[in-house]
């Protein structure tokens, strides 16, 4: 059974949709027989919000789904209540943001592109708050590095996620927070980087352009064959995540290529020797 709330209200969500279409049932129909609007009903099949389990409950006798199938979908709903660590943070992390950290701590894999900075999962705390100071200020700051933190979890946890990090060299070479900063930084993805549920690749200037250009990304699968995959894309003020399975193909197509293209995982280590020797 998933763990994550977020996952959990994803995959009612999923299920109810599902069922409804089976049923035949129209959005209309279906929200007037339960006592709700049509725009709530929408809001859960989406996962924008979620669902108490008595109308979890209404909805599956509604869809004449009964049983252990029923049952099984009632307790997935309670779990979807509980709440996630994450929002204890809730005053520093947006509401888009705290739905990919949901997603994040339920995750088995996640593969990843970034240009600009060292991801989140492996920043350091001085590297991390100098990323907060240059794009969002001081505000609620040593919450935010907390959280970000926290959220490096899921490397060292007792079945950890398998990360696979595609790095643009140039966020090896961009000083943030100061040499010192950059120093510490490069020998954390170093050490990081010989976790064995961790790899990460260094993708050299000397490789020319790329399919990612534009797109830093993450792509989700989990431990459950149930819960679908997905992309998540992020920009300065809003997160997207993708469903569809061919969105998630092309994506991981996209990763496998920029694995082909950068150092291999032995030749990325020595490359972040030499980063924080350069910055020493």
């Amino acid at each position: 059974m998933t763990a994550s709330p977020t996952v959990r209200r994803r995959r009612i969500a999923r299920e109810l949709r599902q069922l409804r279409e089976r049923a035949g049932m129209t959005l209309d129909i279906a929200a007037r027989q339960l006592d709700m609007s049509k725009s709530n009903l929408s809001r859960i099949e989406n996962a924008q919000i979620g669902i108490k389990p008595r109308d979890v409950r209404a909805a599956l006798a509604l869809y004449q789904v009964t049983g252990p199938d029923a049952e099984a979908l009632i307790e997935i709903a309670r779990g979807a209540q509980q709440r996630g660590w994450w929002q204890h943070y809730s005053d520093v992390l947006p509401e888009w943001f705290e739905f990919y950290v949901g997603l994040e701590a339920e995750a088995a894999t996640l593969r990843t592109y970034e240009a600009e900075a060292v991801p989140g999962l492996l920043q350091t705390e001085a590297y991390a708050r100098a990323v907060y100071r240059l794009t969002a200020g001081e505000e609620g700051l040593d919450r935010k590095v907390a959280a970000r933190l926290r959220r490096q979890e899921v490397l060292r946890r007792d079945d950890p996620v398998e990360l696979s990090v595609v790095l643009n060299e140039a966020a090896l070479l961009r000083p943030v927070g100061g040499r010192a900063v950059m120093a510490e930084q490069a020998a954390h993805l170093h050490t990081v980087a010989q976790l064995p549920n961790v790899t990460v690749q260094v993708l050299p200037f000397a490789a020319g352009g790329h399919p990612a250009m534009n797109a830093p990304y993450v792509v989700l699968t989990f431990p459950d064959a149930a819960d679908a995959a997905v992309v998540y894309l992020e920009n300065l003020t809003s997160g997207l995540a993708l469903e569809e399975a061919g969105q998630v193909r092309g994506y991981s197509l996209v990763h496998e290529e920029l694995r082909r293209m950068a150092l291999d995982p032995v030749a990325s280590l020595t490359r972040l020797e030499e980063a924080s020797r350069y910055f020493t």
